[in-house]
């Protein structure tokens, strides 16, 4: 027996699906209370991130890959929201030079 395998070998898949939920719920939490643009997209990654681990958690329960498959798909659609939402704050700060997501409503007309 390695020390890894010492250190690690209780830990189960209920114990990586509480950390997936708590990324999750803290994301959610945090998209919903803040107001800040920046840090509504950060929240939005770590919702994206807790997905993505509870996937991986299942994908090797499982033993079957075609979850962390999947993940490399939700990594690229969450690197091109990255990308799209930066540009968007880039131009609501260059109009209003504010990052409050009540700007946004003004920009409609």
């Amino acid at each position: 027996m390695t020390l890894a395998t010492a250190a690690f070998g209780s830990v189960t898949l209920a114990h990586y699906l509480f950390v997936a939920s708590a990324l999750f719920t803290i994301g959610l939490v945090g998209f919903l209370t803040r107001r800040n643009l920046i840090i509504m997209f950060l929240c939005t990654e770590l919702m994206f991130q807790g997905a993505g681990l509870a996937l991986i958690a299942f994908s090797r329960f499982h033993a079957n890959y075609t979850g962390q498959t999947f993940v490399v798909f939700v990594i690229t659609v969450a690197a091109a929201e990255a990308a799209l939402a930066l540009a968007l704050v880039v131009l609501l700060f260059r109009r209003r030079e504010s990052l409050s997501a009540e700007e946004w409503r003004e920009l409609r007309g």
